[in-house]
């Protein structure tokens, strides 16, 4: 049995149908992510920085816990290193296992609704502040349960992004 389903969580499988790395050897990604959301209630989504897995993709930022570091200390630290904000009130929100070819990922979203300084995208990424549904695309699959999440806590009906 896997983490996810030992903890009782849904597992999302991506890209189903390609060869995944070392099944038997896996170990989980820990992941933080952050939902920036603006003052007229959109949300920050980045893409994918070149030479990356699933570059151009189009996603939440973030990245993964260093050794013992909490998720709102990693999340914190990424976004200064990504974008060169200084998050603040980090409210962390749900979690979502994600399966990808490369990597068995526990993404730890958490919601932000202040920050410090100017957006610099220090890695060649692109940034769009996004409302339902999504304009950019492609989106990555660990993204779009938060959509989803997103769309029913704002009582949005239909597509939350373009296949």
């Amino acid at each position: 049995m896997n983490e996810a389903a030992a903890s009782g969580q849904s597992l999302l499988v991506a890209d189903a149908h390609l060869q995944r790395e070392d099944v038997q050897n896996r170990k989980t990604v820990d992941v933080a992510v952050g939902i920036l959301i603006n003052a007229q209630n959109q949300f920050l989504l980045t893409s994918r920085p070149p030479g990356k897995v699933y570059e151009a993709y189009w996603e939440f930022p973030g990245g993964k816990l260093e050794a013992n570091e909490t998720v709102a200390q990693a999340l914190t630290r990424e976004l200064e290193e990504e974008l060169g904000l200084k998050i603040q009130d980090v409210q962390i929100w749900r979690q979502q296992w994600v399966d990808y070819p490369h990597a068995l990922v526990r993404l730890n979203f958490c919601k932000i609704h202040k920050w410090q300084g100017n957006m610099e995208m220090r890695e060649g990424q692109q940034f769009a502040w996004q409302s339902l549904p999504v304009e950019v695309m492609p989106v990555l699959p660990g993204t779009v349960p938060v959509l989803s999440w997103l769309a029913e806590e704002s009582g949005f009906v239909g597509a939350t992004h373009q296949v």
